[in-house]
């Protein structure tokens, strides 16, 4: 055997498998579950707004059988849960490590910064999902709320949804210096998509040419999206450009700016 082969043999025998990233997972779980403002946050206001809207939206029949509720206020409560979590959530969480110089350490072990990443984004992703059942759940008990005409299509907006998310979120984490400009930028960019997606009301009552860049955006495409998916209208292709843009913009800027320590 080569001393080339060896040193790869050796190199891959070093390298963390499964396990070390499940592992990790599990750390990650444990430090959101710590973190009561994050983990309650994206969890408990958008049943909240959920909540404040279903009693007057549940009756009011639109298309193909669906509520208000259904079309208009749930897609709207999904899209936030996924904002809150990869717009200020998951950048906060990387800023702290960065400062606290986890990632530098990590970058010297096998166990490396984009295994931490993969992991982050596995949790979060856990938490969403948690967020979006709870209010869907909450939803269909309390107020009759119907399943998407077509589900797996919404389902896939959801993730493109979440995906362009993360885009945006490594935007932030890639200009952020601290922990806490990180949670003021995502914060300011949670806000600022929502009131241009439709989150304080429709996109009616903007100006035109703000609705415009509102329903171009990740937060207002990610809600019509979801609702024609739910109406079982067909979904507007310019959406799914519009969150896959999103995702892969602040992937690559992620990877231009991002700094590791």
């Amino acid at each position: 055997m080569s001393a080339a082969t060896t040193a790869r043999a050796a190199g891959a025998a070093r390298r963390p498998g499964l396990r070390a990233w499940l592992r990790l997972c599990a750390c990650e779980a444990r430090m959101t579950a710590r973190d009561t403002a994050g983990l309650v946050i994206p969890l408990g206001l958008p049943l909240i707004i959920m909540l404040m809207s279903a009693a007057s939206t549940s009756t009011e029949i639109v298309a193909n059988g669906r509520s208000v509720l259904d079309l208009y206020v749930l897609p709207v409560v999904f899209v936030m849960v996924a904002t809150l979590i990869g717009v200020l959530n998951m950048p906060s969480f990387l800023a702290y490590y960065r400062r606290s110089g986890i990632l530098r350490r990590l970058a010297t072990t096998p166990l490396s910064p984009l295994m931490v990443l993969a992991a982050q984004v596995t949790v979060s992703l856990v938490q969403a999902a948690l967020g979006i059942a709870l209010a869907y759940g909450v939803a269909a008990v309390f107020f009759g709320t119907q399943l998407p005409v077509h589900p797996w299509a919404a389902l896939g907006v959801l993730l493109l949804t979440m995906l362009a998310m993360y885009g945006v979120g490594m935007v932030v984490a890639s200009l952020a210096p601290t922990p806490n400009s990180a949670v003021a930028i995502g914060l300011i960019g949670f806000l600022g998509l929502g009131a241009l997606g439709g989150m304080f009301g429709g996109r009616d009552a903007l100006p035109d040419w703000l609705a415009t860049i509102g329903e171009a955006l990740p937060f207002g495409a990610g809600a019509q999206a979801l609702t024609s998916a739910w109406a079982g209208a067909a979904v507007d292709p310019a959406h799914l450009m519009s969150l896959a843009v999103s995702a892969a913009v602040g992937a690559g800027v992620g990877a231009l700016f991002f700094r590791w320590e």
